[in-house]
């Protein structure tokens, strides 16, 4: 699996054989965030959804924002913080 293919996941679809060794990857398909705009080839992941896609750094802002506004995390939010951050309470 190329660099550029690494970069895009999709939510709900099969995941891709890997290629032959001997193989020229196939090509890949520029995606944007519906959000800030920018193509899978200047951020470092973006998730696709069905007709929607957010990008790693759009994705870290929501969160900031939620957090900010509800002023306290809910346990499940903590744990999926300290598991993108590899913090531990």
């Amino acid at each position: 699996m190329s660099e550029k293919e690494k970069k895009v996941v999709s939510i709900g679809s099969k995941s891709k054989k890997q290629s032959k060794s001997n193989e020229l990857p196939p090509k890949v398909e520029l995606e944007y965030c519906s959000f800030c705009g920018r193509p899978n080839t200047m951020v470092p992941k973006l998730v696709k959804g069905p007709g929607v896609n957010i990008c790693s750094e759009c994705t870290l802002i929501a969160v900031q924002y939620l957090i900010l506004q509800d002023g306290a995390l809910s346990a499940e939010a903590q744990r999926i913080i300290d598991m993108l951050w590899g913090t531990k309470r």
